[in-house]
């Protein structure tokens, strides 16, 4: 499905398609004189292998030729300034209760103004990798800016003749009814005293990431960090999605082939440092051919249950691969990580997070090579991955309503990827709804969703623990187990105690230690009970805050509550 880049002169006008008030202070400025096109990944490259500050590695980039690069490129780095991470305080979103588009609409205005007397670079993508779903997302963005502008350009699709030529024999999102994705940033901005310019609509003073999604449009200001518009973009595709009929999935996705030739497709959700990727991405002793979607952002088609991948790379934290790794053959560039020479004399990068804490590099899609974009065969199982100490590794949901609330209640732990206020725990568990914090329309659209791949795709539910259970660590070897178990149909589950929707297992392949759940434990029982209790209050705040602007069904909550009235 394509996106709408022309429009017939009696389509163009206030009121209709693609002309919001916001949209059109955003696209014009891509039309400015002082707009350079940049077409191709080579000119991207150059720009920023040149601009000043870049770190020309002696890292060679496997089979470059093949991304559109000289065969001789190698990985560039990059390094910000104090903030390594997604900023979510800075998010307005048009439609939401409590923003004023009106003031944010100036803010935006006077910013591209300011941004007249700087050369502009203008770039395209594709965001989707199917002729089922492709949409055209455009990036302005200033001269000095490269790295952000290169790794844009390489984390999504580039215009390759393949991409273009499928792109073209795409049928239009929408009925035709979508525009292609604009955003206008300026990483340089800093709010200055303007004529009508009132800056008490932004959530931060010194940053702005403002979205109209309803028109595919965004601006992000005073954020050098490359993650924000990485996810900013796939903030519109994933709406864009929403509107049309999609899951919008923060998270991975696998297919097994089991021995008998039938198919296995999970699809695991989590926050970054959680361990969405490492179980996506695991091959499971070569017991059976997998494919991988993606490990970070896919989508599903909730009528036929088919996924498909968003972008082609993966934009993962260096830690987790430490300088020597054979994994680094892959990168295309690394930014916030140090560097240092070799004993051959060759800049080599540290990749450990020694500069700071979230260090990150873009891996080619070489990285796995048994990496496909669509898996056609429809999903048999979710799993929510918790770091809630008071869940066993592994529980079983019936239920739609309580499969999808669980997931809008998913709880987890602040990651080295995020900007947090000064003082926050890091350890204390924060509720992430379906482990996405990049949603930009109402929580109910996700609930629905979700809900209905249970309930009438009858999709399987699941949580798996990937911290620790009451002080006792749920390790890798325990996760893998459990998946494996599950995936080979061999998995038995019993109702947990009191609770008649919840199902546990207590035995699986590499188990590793008793996480039986001790039910007569009063301190057990009291921290499961609060951790329920939680999520209790997480949906009834969803039914307060903002104006009620997430407040999902009543069955919801009551299929949380139900939970609670079970430990009395």
């Amino acid at each position: 499905m394509s996106t709408k880049a022309y429009y017939p002169i009696s389509e163009i006008g206030a009121g209709k398609v693609g002309f919001s008030r916001t949209r059109s202070i955003i696209e014009a400025a891509f039309y400015g004189n002082n707009v350079v096109k940049i077409n191709t990944l080579k000119e991207a490259y150059e720009l920023a292998k040149n601009s000043p500050g870049t770190i020309v590695t002696d890292m060679p980039i496997k089979d470059g030729d093949t991304f559109g690069l000289e065969k001789d490129a190698k990985v560039l780095l990059f390094n910000d300034g104090a903030v390594t991470g997604r900023y979510a305080a800075a998010r307005r979103i048009k439609g939401e209760p409590g923003v004023d588009e009106a003031k944010l609409d100036k803010v935006v205005m006077d910013a591209v103004y300011k941004a007249r007397w700087k050369t502009m670079y203008h770039a395209e993508c594709f965001v989707g990798l199917d002729p089922e779903f492709m949409v055209k997302a455009h990036l302005l963005i200033p001269e000095g800016e490269e790295n952000l502008l290169y790794n844009w350009m390489i984390n999504f699709q580039y215009m390759s003749d393949e991409y273009v030529k499928m792109y073209k024999n795409s049928v239009p999102v929408g009925n035709g009814n979508e525009p292609d994705i604009y955003i206008f940033s300026d990483p340089q901005w800093a709010p200055t005293e303007a004529p009508d310019v009132d800056y008490s609509c932004l959530s931060d003073p010194l940053t702005l990431c403002y979205f109209d999604t309803n028109q595919n449009c965004a601006c992000i200001l005073g954020m050098k960090y490359f993650g924000e518009h990485k996810k900013g973009t796939l903030t519109m595709a994933w709406a864009l999605a929403n509107r049309n009929g999609y899951a919008a999935c923060h998270g991975g996705q696998k297919e097994y082939t089991l021995a008998d030739g039938s198919k296995f497709v999970a699809s695991v959700y989590g926050l970054s440092g959680s361990g969405k990727s490492t179980l996506t991405h695991a091959k499971h002793g070569g017991k059976y051919p997998i494919t991988v979607l993606h490990d970070d952002a896919f989508i599903i088609n909730t009528d036929t249950c088919a996924s498909v991948a968003l972008e082609p790379t993966y934009f993962d934290k260096t830690a987790d691969y430490p300088t020597g790794c054979p994994d680094n053959e892959y990168l295309l560039s690394a930014q916030n990580c140090s560097a240092t020479m070799d004993s051959e004399g060759k800049i080599q990068l540290v990749t450990e997070d020694i500069r700071n804490g979230n260090g990150r590099a873009i891996k080619s899609k070489l990285w796995s090579p048994n990496r496909v974009d669509k898996i056609a065969a429809p999903v048999n199982a979710i799993f929510w991955i918790m770091k809630d100490p008071t869940i066993p590794p592994v529980i079983k949901l019936k239920g739609a309503a309580l499969a999808s609330v669980m997931g809008a209640t998913l709880a987890t732990k602040t990651s080295t990827a995020e900007r947090v206020a000064a003082g926050t725990d890091l350890n204390a568990l924060r509720i992430v709804p379906y482990a996405n914090p990049f949603r930009t329309y109402p929580l109910v659209n996700d609930y629905e969703k979700f809900k209905k791949l249970v309930e009438e795709k009858n999709v399987d539910c699941y949580i798996v623990n990937t911290g620790d259970f009451m002080g006792t660590k749920c390790k890798p070897a325990d996760t893998l187990g459990i998946l494996e178990t599950i995936v080979e149909g061999k998995a038995k589950f019993e109702q947990w105690g009191p609770f008649e929707d919840v199902e546990i297992m207590y035995e699986w392949e590499g188990k590793t230690a008793d996480f039986t759940p001790d039910m007569n434990d009063p301190e057990y029982k009291a921290a499961l009970k609060a951790a329920m209790q939680n999520r209790v209050d997480a949906v009834q705040g969803f039914a307060t805050k903002k104006e009620g602007y997430d407040k999902l069904p009543d069955e919801a909550l009551a299929a949380v509550q139900k939970l609670v009235d079970a430990l009395n």
